[in-house]
């Protein structure tokens, strides 16, 4: 018996009721995995034997009568930007490809003490920096829908494992879109918590004050389950909200009375692909069927959001990845090849010559950094190292946190009128493989309409609305107001049980 491509929920029920081990969950998934994963690229680590051993270890624990935790046994796929414990944490670059780490993420030790089991670990644009995981250092992930299209980005594997039934469910993580857009193209739910709300312990920095964990599943009910699995605060995270959790798998089919639901004019201008504006049209017209009542609301200042992004996020970059330098962890050039090389550059050089020629540990940094980070990766260094230099900090750093704090309040009035924001995930559909390769902005500008609740630290979530006429899949986005994922949750648990978008499941390999 196959379970791949049931939900979460129902994997529960029947594991609780022991009509299904763990084992033969597991089993299943590695099962579609080893079928498919060839053509899709969604993991970059599966130690089957480890997962089967995990499976039996819960199993014997259910023989025995013991309490399980939420989870009960379930397999959940990793963001290999997570710390685990002894086994590779790569963030998809050369620069930390046989790095292990010596201790779990708290997302990860929250993951097994609920008796959830790592399946493996996914692919990722390097160190989570871009939008179509075309810029992993080890390999690109396909779209299940079409593999000939990408997944989105970063969280590109953790998104395409579900769709691509997998894994039941996967951990992302989302600095300026990153859990939503790749669930978009990929139909399926993705939620990015409240800033603070998920421990950031353990999770490899790319941009600190905007990156946060979240799930990915095929229901709302699936991701409220792994969301409090996860969610909480952490002392080992300075920047973890004190605010209680309130649990919200249990609550997640309540409906909302009252429900006001914004819908913001500027979302629907020049860029917007007239399919998802259908799409999204439609499923808001969902929710006026539901009661729900439509209100226009204006963010003056969302328009500055990816400029604003694309300021702080590479200054808060190139500050985290300094720390790659070749000498205290990480990848390390040639050392002797270097060495030569060097000694021939000396070769009959004066002293004032040699002046200018670098010394052998700033030569060791830079062939390490080099060599170790990708195109995309570098790029963003520079831009946020230039941003940061003196005479550039108040005009372009300095500058950008002003305007993140606009679009903050504008977000904030904008919720004293409405419940919800409601709008598109991204201006099209999942593109093709290397369509944007040669230029960078346009890839930018695929995080059009999710950036601005990172900048605002507020949760965010995709849900499957619709499908194109070439059959790639469309997302709706809602966002709330700080830690009301639970009423976010109850929101899509709505819009979900009046539709069908989040049944569909790819036929893998096929080319549409």
């Amino acid at each position: 018996m196959t379970t791949a491509g049931w939900t979460a929920a129902e994997l529960v029920k029947r594991l609780v009721a022991k009509e299904i081990s763990s084992r033969e969950v597991c089993q299943s998934y590695l099962q579609q995995i080893e079928r498919h994963d060839s053509q899709v690229g969604a993991f970059l680590h599966v130690d089957a034997d480890q997962v089967i051993e995990q499976a039996q270890r819960v199993d014997d624990r259910r023989a025995r009568g013991e309490e399980l935790g939420a989870l009960a046994g379930l397999p959940v796929a990793v963001k290999d930007l997570l710390c685990t414990r002894g086994e590779r944490t790569t963030c998809a670059s050369r620069m930390l490809q046989e790095f292990r780490p010596p201790y779990d993420a708290t997302a990860i030790a929250r993951l097994r003490a609920a008796d959830g089991i790592i399946l493996g670990k996914t692919n990722l644009d390097e160190f989570a920096m871009g939008g179509s995981t075309e810029n992993s250092g080890l390999g690109v992930t396909r779209n299940p829908w079409d593999l000939r299209c990408v997944p989105g980005g970063s969280s590109g594997g953790a998104a395409a494992s579900v769709a691509a039934s997998m894994a039941p469910l996967s951990l992302g993580t989302d600095t300026g879109g990153s859990i939503r857009q790749p669930a978009s193209y990929c139909g399926v739910v993705g939620l990015k918590p409240t800033y603070g709300r998920v421990s950031r312990y353990g999770l490899v920095a790319f941009a600190s004050s905007l990156d946060q964990i979240g799930p990915l599943a095929h229901t709302v009910e699936d991701v409220a389950l792994l969301l409090d699995a996860i969610a909480g605060h952490d002392p080992l995270d300075s920047t973890s909200a004190p605010a209680a959790y309130e649990p919200c798998w249990e609550s997640v089919s309540r409906p909302l009375e009252g429900l006001r639901i914004g819908l913001v004019p500027e979302h629907y201008g020049d860029g917007l692909d007239e399919e998802v504006a259908q799409a999204v049209r439609e499923a808001i017209g969902v929710y006026q069927s539901l009661g729900a009542k439509v209100v226009d609301v204006h963010l003056p200042h969302s328009r500055y959001g990816i400029a604003t992004y694309y300021v702080i996020a590479p200054c808060e970059a190139s500050s985290n990845l300094a720390r790659y330098d070749g000498v205290h962890y990480g990848y390390r050039t040639d050392e002797a090849a270097m060495l030569a090389e060097l000694s021939e550059e000396r070769a009959g050089k004066s002293s004032q010559q040699l002046d200018d020629i670098d010394s052998p540990l700033v030569r060791l940094y830079r062939r390490s950094r080099s060599e170790g980070f990708g195109a995309e990766v570098k790029r963003r260094i520079m831009l946020g190292t230039y941003a940061l230099s003196a005479g550039y900090y108040d005009a372009y750093y300095l500058k950008a946190l002003k305007v993140r704090r606009l679009i903050r309040r504008d977000l904030d009035a904008a919720f004293e009128q409405v419940d919800f924001i409601a709008g598109p995930v991204a201006p099209g559909t999942a593109f093709e493989l290397g369509a944007c390769s040669d230029d960078p902005l346009s890839m930018y500008l695929v995080d059009l309409y999710t950036v601005s609740a990172n900048l605002a630290g507020i949760p965010g979530m995709s849900l499957p609305c619709g499908f194109s006429r070439a059959g790639m899949p469309i997302g709706l986005q809602l966002l709330a107001r700080p830690f009301d994922e639970s009423r976010l949750l109850r929101a899509g648990y709505m819009y979900q049980s009046a539709t069908d978008w989040h049944t569909r499941r790819p036929e893998i390999g096929k080319v549409s």
